[in-house]
C-alpha cells in the first residue's frame, strides 16, 4: 500500500509538471517573480522533453543491470582489479555511445557502481556519457569553429580518463576493500548465454539513444538521415526488445502483445506526437513487468528503486537551477549580463567562473552549443567558452544532488572540483592560443 502511494505521488507530480500552463503565467515586474516563473517553466520543459524519453528508459536499463548483469562480469571489465586500459576504455567508450544528458546518465552510473564497478571506471563512465557526445562535438565544430570542436573532443576524452584515475588514486584504500569483499562472493550460475543479454541490453540502449536523437544543423547527410528515421529505428529496436522478453526472459506472449497493440494504434493516430505512444509503451512495460512473478518482477522492483531515489532529487534540482540561472534566452535571479561580463577575455578568473556556472547550470543534450554561441556574441572569450563546454554538459545541480546520494558528499565534491579545475586550466591554455 505504501509503495502504491509513492507511485501515485510520483505520477501526480510528473502530471502537474507536464500540464503546467507556464505560457499563461505572467512573469511579473520583479526579477524574483520572473525567476519563480523560470523555475516552473524549466520543470515543465524537463518533464515534457526528458522524463519520458530519457529518464524512463534509463531507469529500466539501470534496473536491468542490477538484476541481469552478473557482478563478476562487472568486476572483470570495470572492477578495481581489472586491466586499467580495458576498464577506463570500457567506461569512457560505453558512456560516450549513449550520448545522454548529465541527468539521464545517473541511473546507469548508479547501476554499474552498485554492481561493483571500480570508482575510477565508473566516474569515467559518468563523465563521458554527457560530455563525449559525437553529434554535439560535430555541432560544436560547425557552429563555434573547428578549433574549439577539436579541443572539446580531445578534452572530454582526456577528462574522463584522468578524472577517473585521480578518483581511483585518492580512494584506493576503499577500492581495495571492495576487491576483498567481491572475492568472498559466491559464483552465480548464468541462465542465458552472453549474446542474448547483449541483444537485450543493446535493444534498450538503441531505444534510449534514437528516441533522443537530436536534429543536426544540416538538412542532409548521415546525421540528418539518422534523425529523419529515428522513430523507425526506435520502433525496430522495440520489436527486438519485445521478442527478447518473450523468447529469453519468459514473459507471457499474450501480455507483451496486449501491451504492444495500444502502442501501435497510438503511433498510427499520433505520429505527430511520438511521446504519446512512447508513454503507452512505458506504461505497458511497467504493468507486465510488475505483474511477473519471476525475473520480470525483480527487474521492475530494481527499476522502481532507482526511480523513487533519483526522481525527487532531479526535479528539485531542476527547480533550483531554473530559479538561479533560468532557461536559455531567459533570465533567472542571476542576471545574464553579469555572466557575460564575467567571462570576457581569458583570465583564470573568467575561465573559472565559466566552469563553475557551467557546472551548476542544467544543459539538455545539444543545447549547450547555441547557449555558448550567444555568450560568445555577447563578448565571451574562447577559453571560457571551452571551459563551459567541458564542465557544463557533464555536471549540473540536479546531477550533483543525485551523485552525492550514491558516492557520498566528499567524493562528489572531489569529482566536481576536478571537473571545474581541469575545465578552467584547459580553457585558459586554449585561450592563450586561440
Amino acid at each position: 500500500m505504501r509503495e502504491r502511494w509513492k507511485w501515485i505521488l510520483v505520477i501526480g507530480v510528473f502530471a502537474v509538471a507536464w500540464f503546467l500552463p507556464v505560457d499563461r503565467i505572467p512573469a511579473g515586474d520583479s526579477r524574483l517573480q520572473g525567476a519563480l516563473v523560470e523555475a516552473l517553466a524549466m520543470l515543465h520543459e524537463y518533464a515534457r522533453d526528458h522524463v519520458l524519453l530519457c529518464l524512463v528508459p534509463a531507469f529500466f536499463i539501470a534496473g536491468a543491470i542490477g538484476v541481469f548483469v552478473r557482478q563478476e562480469s562487472v568486476m572483470k571489465y570495470l572492477g578495481p582489479t581489472a586491466n586499467k586500459v580495458l576498464a577506463y576504455g570500457v567506461g569512457s567508450v560505453s558512456g560516450s555511445i549513449l550520448a545522454v544528458c548529465s541527468c539521464t546518465v545517473l541511473p546507469l552510473f548508479s547501476g554499474i557502481y552498485r554492481m561493483g564497478a571500480g570508482l575510477g571506471p565508473a566516474i569515467a563512465f559518468l563523465y563521458s556519457g554527457p560530455a563525449i557526445n559525437v553529434l554535439a562535438i560535430i555541432l560544436t565544430a560547425r557552429v563555434l569553429g573547428i578549433e574549439i570542436g577539436i579541443a572539446r573532443a580531445v578534452g572530454a576524452v582526456a577528462f574522463s580518463v584522468v578524472i577517473g584515475a585521480i578518483m581511483h588514486f585518492i580512494y584506493r584504500k576503499e577500492e581495495l576493500e571492495k576487491v576483498n569483499a567481491a572475492m568472498q562472493l559466491p559464483q552465480t550460475e548464468t541462465k542465458r548465454p552472453l549474446w542474448k543479454d547483449i541483444v537485450y541490453f543493446a535493444s534498450m540502449v538503441a531505444i534510449l539513444v534514437f528516441a533522443n536523437w537530436g536534429k543536426p544543423a544540416e538538412t542532409s547527410g548521415f546525421w540528418y538521415a539518422m534523425f529523419a528515421y529515428k522513430w523507425y529505428i526506435t520502433a525496430a529496436s522495440a520489436i527486438v526488445f519485445a521478442a527478447a522478453l518473450v523468447l529469453w526472459f519468459d514473459f507471457k506472449l499474450w501480455k507483451v502483445v496486449a501491451a504492444s497493440v495500444p502502442v501501435a494504434v497510438l503511433a498510427f493516430f499520433f505520429s505527430h506526437e511520438p511521446t504519446i505512444p512512447f508513454a503507452a509503451g512505458a506504461i505497458g512495460l511497467a504493468i507486465i513487468a510488475s505483474t511477473d512473478n519471476g525475473e520480470g518482477g525483480e527487474w521492475f522492483s530494481s527499476t522502481w528503486d532507482f526511480a523513487k531515489q533519483i526522481t525527487p532529487l532531479l526535479l528539485g534540482g531542476v527547480l533550483v537551477s531554473g530559479f538561479l540561472l533560468g532557461r536559455p534566452g531567459n533570465e533567472g535571479i542571476i542576471p545574464s549580463a553579469w555572466v557575460s561580463a564575467a567571462v570576457g577575455g581569458n583570465s583564470l578568473a573568467a575561465n573559472f567562473f565559466a566552469a563553475v556556472v557551467g557546472a551548476f547550470m542544467y544543459f539538455a543534450t545539444l543545447t549547450e552549443v547555441p547557449i555558448v554561441q550567444g555568450l560568445i556574441g555577447s563578448g565571451m572569450g574562447a577559453g571560457p567558452a571551452l571551459a563551459l563546454l567541458l564542465a557544463g554538459p557533464a555536471l549540473s545541480l540536479p546531477n550533483m544532488l543525485v551523485i552525492r546520494n550514491y558516492i557520498g558528499t566528499q567524493k562528489t565534491i572531489v569529482f566536481c572540483s576536478l571537473v571545474i579545475i581541469m575545465a578552467t586550466i584547459s580553457g585558459y591554455i586554449f585561450g592563450m592560443f586561440f
